[in-house]
Formats: structure tokens, sequence, C-alpha cells
């Protein structure tokens, strides 16, 4: 089995979670495939499950031009071993996001996102499809009718529930970017399990350990 976490922070009206959800929809629809969904305030209880994941897509709101607080405060966690120690080199990512403005600088909080996956020497999927909504001919029935390439970008209206907002549009690019995610998982981690790099020591075999990973000075001082 390939496995497949989705790492989110959603609040407010609850978009993200739903966008969260159709990201884990897709990437089940390829075989042999298992998919997590946790929650950032779950994650304490969800290390072992992240080590062993060929890939984790982050998603976070887009919250004054970047990142939500608190996904900071779980990507935070990851600056001491699993960065120094490369624990997640060579796990497949992807992202998304979601803000009320059509822009919102939503393209500020996917680079946030590529550039911690990058921190992590993960690989990072882009969207697979070319932007929607490009003509006269185009709607807002389009897939990718925001034109993300980096990762998912999604609008909610601010007065709009989860059951309006994101659009059925944004929630069926989610389902498309999360099934794509998963096939190149699954192309890659076989690869890798077969052909593993002289420095990816975690290939065949991910760290087990349920605990929260140590801290740089945890690291530093022993």
């Amino acid at each position: 089995m390939t496995q497949l976490s989705i790492v989110y922070y959603s609040h407010f009206r609850g978009a993200t979670e739903r966008l969260a959800q159709a990201v884990a929809r897709g990437a089940a629809e390829v075989p042999d495939t298992d998919v997590a969904l946790i929650p950032v305030d779950a994650v304490d209880g969800a290390w072992q499950r992240l080590h062993a994941s060929d890939a984790i897509v982050f998603g976070t709101p887009t919250y004054i031009g970047g990142v939500a607080a608190r996904f900071k405060e779980f990507v935070e966690k990851l600056a001491g071993e699993v960065w120094l120690e490369r624990m997640w080199v060579n796990k497949v990512a992807g992202g998304f996001t979601v803000s009320a403005g059509r822009s919102g600088d939503k393209l500020a909080c996917l680079q946030q996102l590529a550039t911690y996956a990058a921190q992590m020497g993960m690989l990072w999927v882009p969207v697979r499809i070319t932007g929607g909504n490009y003509s006269s001919a185009g709607s807002e029935d389009d897939l990718n009718r925001m034109a993300g390439y980096l990762g998912v970008m999604a609008q909610a209206n601010i007065d709009e529930g989860p059951d309006k907002a994101p659009p059925p549009s944004d929630i069926a690019t989610a389902e498309l970017h999360g099934h794509h995610i998963a096939q190149v998982t699954r192309q890659f981690a076989h690869g890798r399990r077969q052909h593993p790099a002289d420095y990816d020591r975690f290939a065949t075999s991910a760290p087990r350990a349920e605990r929260a990973p140590r801290t740089l000075p945890e690291l530093l001082a022993e």
C-alpha cells in the first residue's frame, strides 16, 4: 500500500476542511492507496503515520497573504529532527489553499508551503491541468477556474457556509489534484524502494517514533 496523509488547518466556516476531504476522495480512487486526514490539532498523535507516509499534502487557508498561524506551528515542529536528520527527504508533497478573495495572495501562501516542503527535502507535485475560465467560452464551472498551478487555489465567499463554498468546481479541482498526487506517489514510491539512493536512509524503512520530533535545542544538547 502507498500511504498518503493530508495535514491541514481549518477554521471559520470549514472551507479548508472541505478541500482536504476532496483531496482525500481523489487520492483514495488510486488503487492501493491508504489515505489519512490529519488536522493540525491532531498531529501529536500522528507522527508515526506521518513518518511512514509516502506523501504528505499540506492545506491551510490564506490568512493575511500567508499560511495560518496554527499551521505554521505544525511546520515549526519539523524544524529540528525532521529537518536536520532529513527524515522526510524524497517524500512526495503537494498543497492547497482557500481565501475569500479571488486572489487573496493565495500564490504567496502556496509558495510558502512549497518552500516548507523543499526545506524538508520533499518533492513537490503541481496541479496537472491548465487553468480554466480563460475566455468568453469559459465559466465558473471550469476545473481550476482560479488558474493555480503550484497547488489548488480555491475561493469561498465569506458569507456562505461549507455547503456552498468553495463551489463545486473548486471541490472537483481538489479531487483531481488528490488523485494526481496519489498517482505520482504510487509511481515514485515503488521506484524509490527498489532503487534507494545511498543518502535516503528511510527509503525502505520509515522511522516509527510515535513521539513528537526532537527540537533543535534538544538535538544540540545530546
